[in-house]
């Protein structure tokens, strides 16, 4: 499976499904958005192989991506999550910071959890360079092209004009031609990050459709919500409207009927939670946090108008017109524009 193709089914609602394995990570790198460390938490896994089990043919995602912390510290649970979900027609993806990189060779352990996948995403910035060099994370991509296994790499940078981002996705296309995509984005303030990051300026318009909220994640603590906002994964904040269910009692189909009938959710993603909370009589700023902090009086808005066929139609409408352009358009609007070619092509 191809980046490209993941990033054109990331509006898609229900098309993917976002899993945090662990919060643990072997590395310290100095920006990471989940804060992880070898002390965190660990998913349960059993709870995760039943919910993957209530797929089927019929209703299921297209791809799973397997996440963390470092998701590869549990290559067992990832074998077992990728032949579940295989069973019913679902590919998985993997994003990894390579903490097991050195001279290329993947290592036992980890071997069958690489091959059980469909994709392997690995992670590059200034500061993982710290922790992983830079060469053994292309010793890896070697091996793995070698192999026949489909992979890219995930570029993060401190700002769109970061020296490092022209400096090392050159050096990736100089070596790997179009075989390693790139999906080149900037560091968020959150996490270790929090206090010294460059936030991504807030849109100013009143109607500002948040694209996120199509693909339901799994979080550490084995809540399924409709958000990879980390307050939301973290559980620092979790709002019942972008709830949808529990791991250990929750379907696949259930979590999919939520995610497309619920009228406030349909609103999120046609008009955006600033413009809702206006409707509701409350002016913010914050994109996320007024998602995360709607009124009641907001809430009944999004309800009235995001119920019954009109609803539905608003929100097919507006998930149509995020996938306008394809992959690219997204990253030029949520990356950093001028390397969203880099991402490959979907076709």
């Amino acid at each position: 499976m191809r980046l490209a193709e993941m990033m054109a089914l990331r509006q898609e609602i229900c098309a993917g499904l976002l899993v945090t394995l662990t919060e643990r990570c072997p590395l310290h790198c100095a920006h990471c958005s989940a804060s992880a460390a070898l002390n965190g938490r660990h998913l349960d896994g059993v709870a995760l192989l039943r919910f993957v089990r209530t797929f089927t043919a019929q209703c299921r995602p297209d791809v799973v991506m397997l996440t963390g912390g470092e998701p590869l510290l549990r290559p067992r649970l990832v074998v077992e999550t990728a032949r579940a979900a295989k069973a019913a027609g679902t590919r998985t993806a993997v994003l990894s910071g390579a903490f097991f990189a050195g001279d290329g060779r993947i290592p036992a352990s980890i071997r069958p959890a690489i091959q059980a996948v469909d994709h392997v995403s690995l992670s590059l910035d200034v500061f993982h360079e710290r922790e992983v060099a830079r060469q053994d994370v292309f010793a890896v991509l070697r091996t793995l092209l070698r192999h026949g296994i489909t992979t890219s790499l995930h570029i993060t940078g401190t700002s769109s004009d970061d020296p490092y981002l022209s400096e090392v996705t050159a050096e990736v296309t100089r070596i790997f031609g179009t075989d390693v995509p790139m999906l080149v984005s900037e560091f968020k303030p959150i996490g270790r990050a929090a206090a010294w990051a460059r936030a991504t300026p807030q849109a100013d318009s009143s109607a500002a459709p948040c694209a996120m909220a199509a693909w339901p994640v799994v979080t550490v603590d084995a809540a399924v919500v409709v958000c990879c906002n980390q307050d939301v994964v973290d559980g620092r904040t979790r709002p019942d409207h972008l709830r949808l269910g529990v791991l250990a009692t929750s379907t696949w189909p259930e979590v999919h009927e939520r995610a497309h009938s619920s009228p406030v959710l349909r609103m999120i993603r046609t008009v955006g939670p600033l413009h809702i909370a206006r409707c509701g009589g409350t002016d913010l700023a914050d994109y996320c946090g007024s998602c995360q902090r709607l009124a009641p009086a907001a809430l009944d808005w999004a309800t009235q108008a995001g119920t019954g066929p009109a609803g539905e139609l608003l929100q097919a409408v507006a998930v149509r017109n995020g996938q306008m352009g394809g992959p690219r358009a997204l990253l030029r609007r949520h990356g950093v524009a001028r390397y969203a070619h880099l991402v490959g092509d979907d076709g």
